[in-house]
């Protein structure tokens, strides 16, 4: 692939990844299902029924719905959509919801005759919403990825179908496999900014809004105030408080958006966030933040391509990692430097678990940044890990390849562990 090629593919991946959304996506994607299925229906269903893969159920049974008046939950989530939806938001579906429509969610909730069942699909990202009222009814599907409708169903007609999809030619537009950390960087040093520069301006404006929002206020554990007040205001502290807070405030029902990167408003936070606090502290121009931000994005979707859009593996890893390559780059860093920070960071913290979202997220973002930041920071100082250390092997390819098998294969029975162990709560 030529240069002119590669870097129209990587800003394609880019803006397939870098989009608004309002609350836990997994949650946000089931209010996109209902939300749909209502308009289709095109009335006020009487009966839903709502199945969904163990891995959403994972992801949204103990995280607050945003705009719902702190409800939690999979029926929440649906009802939301179903009262005050607006489907063509997509990921911002609820993002403005009344005080008539809190109240109806609440009164549809303890009303009306709403079932959850386990996909049956083998899908590890799968929800299906049926929609009732009298004769009619409508299906809606969202497979592999939060957008991805998959098919509709109204009255035994078939709306849309996308039969042959899969997790690895849906879930992206653009081949993901092109992608390398040479690439990646020179593609940041010398592409167009103004190809990415909106994009990246929003991911600013909206994660860094929220971010200072979960440090001003009280969201769910405050672990960016505790950890300001307890080790204070150095920049590295910063760059992982700040990006905690964020995490706690939207995964507490924070009704501000974020730009999620890999389907994920965590990984969206981490990857950004420490980035922006980190130029704010070198006093670079907005240029050189739109390239290190670039860094940090790509490197975060490179490693979540091995392992899938929803895992045991903690996607807050692969960003925080994304992170220290972007903060290495600021700070001067080139291949060399970003290479070695990726591999020191992964040899830390590779293999802390996704037990679903909820505030320790921002405690686990807070430890992915401190890895980032202490694999650049071990390279300057002459200190690396090396191949055959562990799951580390010669080649930030090669370990980034690893890392892909143990998320999406190692970690598959310990994904379904948690899930038991979260069901019986």
């Amino acid at each position: 692939m030529n240069n002119t090629n590669q870097h129209s593919a990587y800003i394609d991946i880019l803006h397939e990844e870098l989009m608004p959304a309002m609350g836990c996506t997994e949650p946000i994607a089931i209010a996109y299902a209902a939300a749909m299925a209502k308009k289709v229906l095109d009335e006020m269903p009487e009966r839903i029924v709502i199945e969904a893969s163990d891995n959403i159920i994972k992801n949204v049974k103990s995280v607050v719905v945003p705009n719902t008046g702190n409800l939690k939950g999979i029926e929440a989530a649906a009802v939301a959509g179903i009262i005050a939806g607006d489907a063509d938001k997509v990921l911002e579906v609820i993002s403005v919801v009344n005080d008539d429509e809190r109240a109806s969610i609440k009164e549809y909730l303890s009303s009306k005759d709403i079932s959850v069942k386990a996909s049956q699909s083998g899908l590890i990202f799968d929800i299906t919403i049926h929609a009732y009222c009298g004769d009619s009814s409508v299906t809606v599907q969202i497979s592999h990825f939060h957008t991805n409708i998959t098919r509709i169903v109204k009255n035994n007609e078939v709306l849309r179908m996308n039969s042959d999809c899969d997790e690895v030619n849906m879930s992206t537009k653009t081949d993901r496999s092109l992608m390398t950390v040479h690439g990646i960087i020179d593609f940041a040093e010398s592409v167009d900014l103004a190809k990415v520069k909106e994009a990246l301006q929003q991911q600013i404006d909206f994660n860094y809004t929220i971010a200072t929002e979960g440090i001003k206020n009280s969201w769910g554990a405050n672990v960016g105030s505790v950890l300001l007040n307890t080790w204070g205001n150095d920049i590295k502290n910063r760059a992982r408080a700040f990006a905690a807070a964020g995490s706690d405030a939207r995964m507490s029902g924070c009704e501000l958006p974020v730009m999620i990167v890999s389907g994920s408003g965590n990984q969206g936070l981490t990857a950004s966030v420490p980035v922006i606090e980190y130029a704010k502290e070198l006093k670079v121009d907005d240029d050189k933040l739109y390239r290190a931000l670039l860094i940090s994005n790509l490197v975060t979707i490179h490693q979540k391509t091995g392992i899938g859009r929803l895992s045991a593996y903690c996607g807050a890893i692969s960003a925080g990692v994304g992170a220290g390559a972007g903060i290495a780059w600021l700070n001067g860093g080139g291949y060399k430097e970003i290479a070695h920070t990726i591999v020191n960071a992964l040899a830390i913290v590779s293999g802390i678990v996704c037990d679903g979202a909820k505030p320790s997220c921002a405690g686990k973002i807070a430890s992915a940044v401190e890895a980032g930041i202490l694999g650049y920071e071990m390279y300057k100082n002459g200190q690396q890990f090396y191949g055959g250390d562990g799951i580390v092997v010669k080649g930030v390819e090669n370990t980034i390849k690893n890392i892909g098998r143990l998320g999406k294969i190692g970690m598959r029975e310990t994904d379904q562990e948690i899930i038991k162990m979260m069901l019986e709560n």
